[in-house]
């Protein structure tokens, strides 16, 4: 029987997943080996391959211990069920590719690729717009070794600098298009109104919306911004981070500033079409703050949707919030979830925060929504706080569907704080609660993994700050991704008690086959590089002891053929669609 592939695409990864049922009965099943033609582009972009081997970082004697070389799955094989080629350079934007599939049998000295059942998929990259809307992940792996290869290959010396220009290009690799969004979304337009918590970016965001302003004239550009002052102990407090922009901006835009909820945590961008009316006609939204760091450094995403029955929603909503009205005010303007708009092939839904204190119809539909799941739940969240989200979704691990999390850093002192706490009879904040259980979670069961382990992983010359950086700034959460009926919840909001109640948020509810399937191929690339580090780090610092090299025999699968486990179901669903 033939390998069965199915792909799940983002414009810029293709996630592999495959099935062998014969592997199930095969003692010398040793995984997969893939092969992708056309083949990889060198690190300088010089030279490509007419096919290339995907890389593996393990072998059967332990890690890749050269940063700079993996070891090649002909070689090292898969010894999973899906894999991802992460090696999309600009020059393969919306080519077509040919994977083959090999399932591999034999020992670790002699291994055999059985050509006669291999399994082949052809594809083409979508392009980042597609259907009306458009759809940015960044790449945000300075951990990497795909980051280290590129930094090698500037040859800078150890702790030097790299140039403005050497600097810029490795941004811009990390940004992976989107920070292109910026002057694509403005490009055409005539009038632009913008809501932006962070405005801080000099490379993309900022010199778009400067020369944007040039062109149409300050009264065509309206930005909303966060105001708050910043607190600093013993003095008085700084100005808001946006004050530099909004001084620099100051004859191109017309600044509105905000500080009556807690913070004003928007991120959006509306336009007309150029087309000489004013209508609001596209927007730009997502979880992407308008800084450097949020574009390149953080792992974020947007959106472009171009309708305009969603962009007046948003064009409303910051005509609203320029007049800074108070949380109670606010909490009047927009009862619940809008009714859904047709993008495309997509149903999209918004909600806008703060939300009456009375409520939680926002994260109470995700709540239900993740309870009526059929096959699986991941969430990307910068940090679950809210009990009820958080137990729905290990609910779902629980009984049997597939349920990864990736999260921020969770803070393991705050945890075992929690749980000494807890068992004395004391009250637990809900930060605290949050931390001790996914804390558990991923220690104890592995399906949730989080940065803590990650921060001396730096630009090259940055200095490491005395906090625990951002690292995972996603908010979403994506139900049934590999199913006939997705759901994606998608936007600003960190799904919280104050992201729900006090701040200025805007999110998303998507259902959309193709864009789900990219929001999770996008999850898994990022969900395995860091639970393969989380691994290899708990390891070396006396954790968990489990072996870090491949599998010698077939052991390594029998767990994906255990009737109704978690396992088996996402090998066959993953592979092989569900209902």
């Amino acid at each position: 029987m033939n390998v069965s592939v199915r792909s799940y695409l983002s414009p810029t990864l293709v996630l592999l997943a495959f099935d062998w049922p014969e592997g199930g009965t095969r003692d010398d099943f040793l995984g997969f080996a893939i092969k992708r033609t056309p083949g990889f582009l060198s690190a300088d972009g010089k030279r490509r391959e007419a096919s290339s081997w995907l890389p593996n970082r393990l072998t059967f004697n332990g890690a890749v211990r050269d940063t700079q070389k993996d070891a090649p799955t002909n070689e090292a094989p898969i010894q999973k069920f899906m894999w991802w080629d992460a090696r999309i350079d600009e020059a393969d934007r919306e080519k077509s590719f040919t994977y083959l599939v090999y399932p591999v049998v034999g020992t670790p000295h002699a291994l055999h690729l059985l050509d006669a059942q291999k399994g082949e998929c052809k594809l083409t990259l979508p392009s980042h717009i597609e259907a009306g809307i458009g759809t940015w992940f960044n790449r945000a792996v300075v951990s990497s070794q795909a980051f280290a290869r590129k930094v090698a290959a500037l040859h800078l010396a150890p702790h030097e600098a790299p140039s403005a220009e050497q600097a810029l290009r490795l941004r811009t690799w990390l940004a992976n298009d989107l920070q292109n969004v910026f002057s694509l979304t403005l490009g055409d337009a005539r009038r632009a109104a913008c809501a932006v918590y962070h405005l801080t970016d000099p490379l993309w965001a900022i010199p778009a919306l400067a020369a944007f302003g040039a062109k149409q004239g300050k009264a065509s550009l309206a930005i909303v911004y966060d105001s708050h002052e910043v607190p600093e102990k013993g003095t008085p407090p700084a100005p808001s981070p946006n004050q530099p922009a909004v001084e620099q901006l100051a004859d191109v835009a017309t600044f509105a500033p905000r500080d009556k909820t807690h913070i004003m945590h928007d991120k959006f961008i509306v336009t007309d079409n150029g087309n000489g009316e004013a209508a609001p006609a596209r927007v730009l939204t997502g979880s992407a703050n308008f800084t450097s760091e949020g574009i390149t450094e953080q792992a974020n995403v947007l959106h472009l949707f171009d309708s305009p029955e969603l962009a007046t929603l948003y064009s409303e909503r910051a005509k609203a919030l320029a007049g800074n009205p108070s949380i109670a005010e606010t909490a009047k303007l927009a009862p619940g979830w809008s009714d859904a708009v047709t993008v495309g092939s997509a149903k999209v839904r918004v909600c806008f925060s703060p939300e009456p204190k009375s409520s939680r119809l926002q994260i109470d539909t995700i709540v239900d929504a993740i309870k009526k799941a059929k096959h699986s739940v991941v969430f990307c969240l910068f940090m679950p706080t809210d009990a009820p989200l958080r137990d729905a979704c290990f609910a779902a691990g629980d009984k049997g569907l597939m349920m990864f999390g990736l999260v921020n850093h969770i803070s393991v002192k705050s945890a075992q704080a929690a749980q000494e706490a807890q068992e004395n009879g004391q009250i637990v904040t809900t930060t605290a609660l949050a931390n001790m259980e996914l804390y558990h979670r991923g220690r104890d069961q592995h399906d949730v993994i989080d940065a803590e382990y990650f921060l001396p992983r730096l630009f090259p010359a940055e200095s490491a700050p005395s906090y625990a950086p951002v690292i995972i700034h996603h908010k979403f959460l994506v139900i049934d991704a590999e199913g006939a009926n997705p759901i994606v919840y998608t936007g600003s909001a960190n799904m919280s008690n104050n992201s729900e109640h006090f701040n200025d948020e805007n999110l998303l509810e998507i259902r959309d086959r193709r864009i789900a399937s990219t929001y999770l191929a996008e999850f898994l690339r990022l969900y395995e590089h860091y639970r393969a580090r989380a691994l290899a780090i708990r390891q070396r610092h006396g954790g968990t002891r489990q072996q870090l090299m491949l599998a010698p025999d077939g052991a390594w699968s029998k767990k994906y053929f255990v009737r109704d486990s978690p396992e088996e179901k996402a090998r066959v669903a993953l592979a092989h669609g569900a209902d």
